[in-house]
């Protein structure tokens, strides 16, 4: 039997040896990133995702066409213990200078809202079902355009040879204003093409029965979690849906939007010290004492002249990720 001192120090191993393979900043521009070595294979990583895709290609510039402009976004992905397990470079297109008519036109789409992820895990524990979790590697480069799109060379990464060249799109881009339809509708297309059925109050939820069996699968934006009371169904799902995509993990259902998931025989237990913690981390604000009332209720505040503004922005954001903790907590 192994004691609770050698898992620990195992962890520690497999933690140490893995941390040596990716950076633990973040970069705040290009430049900073191009100094980095695990910064510049996770870039590179993502233009080869372009690459396997068939997402775009390169043409000589043409006057009076609007070309949009691109920028890297750079992320650390963690682990449901806060470890960085991954650097994510992102190229997004800069869909603020697209203009309606030409570039785009439709951009609704449906998102699953979180009474309805709630619902399943409720229906899911109550039966006794293990919910299941897939990832959609860059999922937004699967959606087909419908309108010609050209965008310019990655920053850092122009073309030697034809340096002044941009890129026309196939597929959508991350940051595209039309990105998130058109994937919803490549990937509701390929489900319902598979004998799914759309739900009538959720267009995010689709079902299949098969005799006394059933699967039902939720989809937010790239993110598809599953379940079902016949594991075949669950094996078919997840072939089928790999030969058309290519997804990152899979696995029981342990974090989603926010929420640590734990699945037990008869129980399912929720929480969201990861997302509180990464709240903190990202307002600088992990070493500020707790207090249940941070200022008197009958307080009267007047404009502060002298001091510096606030970022609105930044302010935006806090009370943003709040408002989201307070509505997806159990």
């Amino acid at each position: 039997m192994i004691s609770n001192r050698e898992l620990s120090t195992r962890r520690r191993i497999v933690f140490c040896e893995h941390i040596a393979f990716v950076s633990q900043i973040e970069p705040k521009n290009v430049n900073d990133a191009l100094n980095d070595s695990n910064w510049i294979v996770a870039m590179q990583d993502e233009l080869n995702q372009f690459t396997r895709n068939d997402v775009w290609f390169l043409v000589p510039k043409i006057d009076d066409i609007n070309i949009i402009g691109t920028k890297w976004v750079f992320r650390n992905k963690m682990d449901e213990d806060g470890n960085i397990v991954r650097n994510k470079a992102r190229l997004v297109a800069k869909g603020y200078n697209q203009e309606e008519g030409i570039d785009f036109d439709e951009t609704y789409a449906p998102v699953a809202r979180l009474e309805a992820v709630r619902l399943l895990l409720a229906c899911a524990c109550m039966c006794n079902f293990k919910l299941h979790q897939m990832d959609v590697k860059s999922a937004f480069l699967n959606g087909f355009l419908n309108e010609e799109v050209y965008v310019s060379q990655p920053p850092g990464f122009d073309d030697h040879l034809y340096p002044n060249h941009v890129f026309k799109l196939k597929k959508t881009l991350y940051g595209l204003k039309q990105a998130l339809i058109q994937w919803y509708e490549r990937l509701s297309n390929f489900v319902l093409s598979k004998g799914y059925a759309r739900g009538t109050m959720d267009k995010t939820l689709f079902i299949r029965k098969h005799e006394n069996d059933v699967i039902l699968v939720q989809v937010y934006v790239d993110d598809i979690i599953f379940v079902s009371n016949n594991n075949t169904l669950c094996e078919e799902f997840v072939v089928a849906i790999q030969r058309e995509f290519e997804m990152s993990m899979m696995g029981e259902l342990t974090y989603f939007l926010g929420l640590q998931v734990k699945q037990l025989k008869h129980e399912t237990f929720l929480n969201q010290s990861k997302y509180c913690f990464n709240l903190l981390k990202k307002f600088k604000m992990e070493d500020c004492k707790e207090d249940a009332t941070p200022i008197a209720t009958n307080y009267l505040m007047d404009a502060d002249e002298a001091s510096q503004p606030v970022d609105s922005t930044q302010y935006r954001g806090l009370i943003g990720s709040l408002l989201y903790l307070i509505t997806s907590r159990p």
